[in-house]
């Protein structure tokens, strides 16, 4: 794994060094857009919609679009400003029982491995956090963003679990909230013994990706039956075509085209004398 920050824990007097690791991963199939008749990959460009030219990635910059069209330019400058001074310091600011925090605020996860001097005071922190029954809020600023985080433990690691900010979690407001809804005792009874009798602990490994498998399975299918495109060889093609294109439009070209051209005359020539020789001959026999 590749280390996604580098900086320390502050905690009172302690400065914890550590190094932070994306703790997922997604197994999607690679699927790409492909040209149907061809196979050939399709690409994405980035074109201005002012003067509908393409636009290099060193002139692609950001912008805060004003209602009236203007646009505010922002200037990597302006967001270097707005960065704490220290981007390499994960400032604990408070603890929380876990059990008040509702999941829906984790955004994403990170492991949080101790660099070698740092182990003692990071495995200290890690019990205390595991026998206290408590979380750490903290701030830190990762891909040029300040951020809310928790720190909690998982098998002896510490896991920096990045937070979204309250006014990001939205609100549902869904008719039936409105409503009175009634419940029978017997109904509610029910559901709860239901709920208990098929109840049991969770284990992840129980649950597969279906889809997953499916799709990969359809693909080797089509793979075994040699149904596939090839578009190498029409990208090869059209490189043929475009550079014999080229030529004809280049000076080669355009001499080729000339002495096409000179040839043909020439061709025309010979017939136009030939048939006018015939004629002659037909006339002199005819007149003798």
């Amino acid at each position: 794994m590749r280390a996604v920050w580098k900086g320390t824990i502050g905690f009172g007097t302690y400065a914890i060094a550590v190094k932070a690791y994306s703790a997922t991963e997604e197994h999607n199939v690679p699927l790409h857009q492909v040209h149907e008749p061809d196979g050939g990959r399709v690409r994405m460009k980035w074109v201005c919609e002012v003067d509908g030219a393409e636009v290099p990635a060193a002139e692609i910059a950001k912008g805060y679009p004003v209602p009236n069209g203007d646009v505010v330019l922002l200037t990597p400058g302006d967001f270097a400003s707005l960065l704490p001074p220290t981007t390499q310091s994960m400032d604990v600011v408070g603890f929380t029982p876990a059990e008040q925090v509702d999941p829906m605020y984790f955004a994403r996860s990170y492991f949080l491995e101790p660099e070698p001097a740092g182990t003692k005071p990071y495995v200290l922190l890690s019990e205390a956090l595991q026998q206290s029954g408590r979380i750490a809020i903290v701030k830190v600023t990762l891909r040029q963003r300040e951020t809310l985080g928790a720190l909690r433990v998982r098998d002896q690691v510490i896991l920096l679990e990045t937070m979204l900010w309250p006014d990001e979690i939205r609100r549902p407001d869904f008719p039936f909230l409105h409503e009175d809804v009634d419940l029978r005792r017997g109904e509610l009874r029910n559901a709860v013994s239901l709920i208990e009798d098929l109840t049991r602990d969770f284990d992840p490994g129980r649950y597969t990706d279906h889809y997953r498998e499916a799709l990969e399975a359809l693909i080797q299918a089509k793979l075994d039956g040699d149904d596939v495109l090839r578009p190498t060889a029409a990208e090869q093609s059209e490189g043929v075509t475009r550079l014999l294109a080229a030529l004809q439009q280049g000076p080669v070209g355009k001499a080729q085209e000339s002495a096409d051209k000179a040839r043909e005359a020439r061709t025309r020539a010979k017939r136009a004398a030939s048939s006018a020789s015939s004629a002659s001959s037909g006339s002199s026999a005819k007149t003798s």
